[in-house]
């Protein structure tokens, strides 16, 4: 059991760790401090299910139906475009500090909206958590389940500890230059995915 545990720990982490347009938002929810355990919960439960599909055979969908892959892709693209210029005009607008006792949140729907279309508009998603983690899980016969523990496992991790983590970091964001270098560089990250997912 351990045995397929850990590489699915480890596969997972290796996967999650980059700096993408879910990761982007997580941390900008956890520095403002709003709706940060809805928003890890909801990263982990999404990647919970795709790696169930992945582990479960799924992969093999997008063999099934070609046309997905690039409807997804430029779906995603488009959305990652507008949130990157979105991002863009914030930094753009901002004249001020991170200061979350006077900032408006936004609506638990609204937020979770968004976090969903970053989530499972992403084509990489699939790619890396159904495709890639469902075909490694194929050397694991009798313990594929552990390996999708384990893959699991490495999400809920770094997702609540990007989420909750992110408020070690809160001080630095108190200096206006901060936040607007933060916003442009979701920016830049945003459009950049965007345009190599059309590319």
């Amino acid at each position: 059991m351990l045995s397929a545990f850990l590489p699915g720990l480890l596969l997972g982490l290796s996967l999650i760790v980059a700096i993408g347009a879910q990761n982007a938002f997580v941390l900008r929810q956890g520095l403002r401090g709003e709706h940060v355990l809805a928003v890890c919960a909801t990263c982990a439960v999404s990647d919970a299910l795709l790696i169930l599909a992945g582990v479960g055979g799924f992969a093999q969908a997008a063999q099934w139906l070609p046309w997905l892959e690039t409807a997804t892709r430029y779906a995603g693209a488009a959305f990652l475009l507008v949130y990157g210029l979105r991002s863009f005009r914030s930094a753009w607008r901002a004249g001020g500090a991170l200061d979350p006792a006077s900032a408006v949140p936004a609506g638990l729907g609204a937020t979770l909206a968004t976090c969903l279309a970053l989530t499972w508009l992403n084509p990489h998603v699939y790619l890396d958590t159904v495709v890639l983690v469902g075909s490694v899980s194929t050397q694991f016969a009798e313990g594929k389940h552990a390996f999708a523990l384990g893959a699991m496992t490495a999400s809920l991790l770094f997702f609540f500890a990007l989420g909750y983590g992110a408020r070690l970091l809160r001080p630095v964001f108190a200096r206006p230059g901060a936040w607007r270098a933060l916003d442009t560089g979701i920016g830049l990250v945003m459009c950049a995915i965007a345009v190599n997912l059309v590319a």
